[in-house]
This record gives structure tokens, C-alpha cells and sequence, in this order.
């Protein structure tokens, strides 16, 4: 796994916000998902260059969270994330959370597949969008 999430090749800054927070006092473990998915739309609207959340040919077939450390109120996190896997219809996408101070807070995976929402079927991985995001990310790697 990357050293910090400032080494993956896209990045979001997220302040933990109240609503966030469980009984506790700490980021309740669903929201971790949450920002995973903030990163990723992010990462692919800025590199599809899409206009509409409608032109996303993506959907989601599976994603994991392991929680390393709690974060807490008004804290600066770092999403790290990058495509870490090309198959023939899907994509894996890797993520790092990472706290102002350099905690590691948690680590993710997400599996996306190609899908055409009018046709409801799934597609083959485009090669533009492959040399795109290959482009983009240069000699990256998990």
C-alpha cells in the first residue's frame, strides 16, 4: 500500500463535519464509504470530463473499508485514491485515508463495472478511458 494517501494520484480534502460523528464522538464507520465515494466521483468527472452524473458509465459492484484509527471533529482528512486494476469489464479503484497529523485512519477498495444505464447491460472497460486514467496516473501503484 502507498506510504500516504499524498502519494496516490488524486487527492480530496475532507473536514469532518458534525454530522459525521457517532455517540462516541469519533467518524462513524459508514461515512469512511461515504468519503471513499466523494473521492471517486470526483476523480471521475475531473478525468471523463463529464458535465452530468448521468454521463458516469460506472456502477458499483463491491466495496471494503478496514478501519485503522479514528477521526474526530474538524479534522483535515486526505482521500487518496487511484484505479489500481483494470479487468475486462470492471475496474478496482484503491483509497487511503489519511489525518492532518499523518495518521493513517483507514483503507479502502472499491470494484466498479462498466454499464450502460439506457441498454442495462455491462460493457467492456473503453480503451480511452484505460489510457486515460493510465496517462493520468503515470508510474503509480498500489
Amino acid at each position: 500500500m502507498s506510504k500516504s494517501a499524498q502519494s496516490f494520484p488524486y487527492k480530496v480534502v475532507i473536514e469532518v463535519a458534525f454530522r459525521d460523528l457517532d455517540a462516541l464522538g469519533h467518524v462513524n464507520n459508514a461515512i469512511y464509504l461515504s468519503y471513499m465515494e466523494t473521492a471517486r466521483i470526483k476523480f471521475l468527472v475531473d478525468l471523463l470530463t463529464v458535465t452530468s452524473l448521468h454521463d458516469l458509465p460506472v456502477i458499483m459492484a463491491e466495496a471494503t473499508c478496514t478501519y485503522k484509527a479514528p477521526a474526530f471533529f474538524g479534522e483535515q482528512l486526505t482521500v487518496g485514491v487511484g484505479v489500481s486494476r483494470f479487468g475486462s469489464k470492471s475496474f478496482d479503484m484503491t483509497y487511503r485515508i489519511d489525518a492532518g497529523d499523518g495518521r493513517l485512519i483507514a483503507l479502502g477498495k472499491t470494484v466498479q463495472v462498466m454499464y450502460d444505464y439506457a441498454a442495462a447491460r455491462t460493457l467492456v472497460v473503453p480503451e480511452d478511458f484505460r489510457s486515460k486514467v493510465l496517462a493520468f496516473q503515470g508510474e503509480w501503484a498500489v
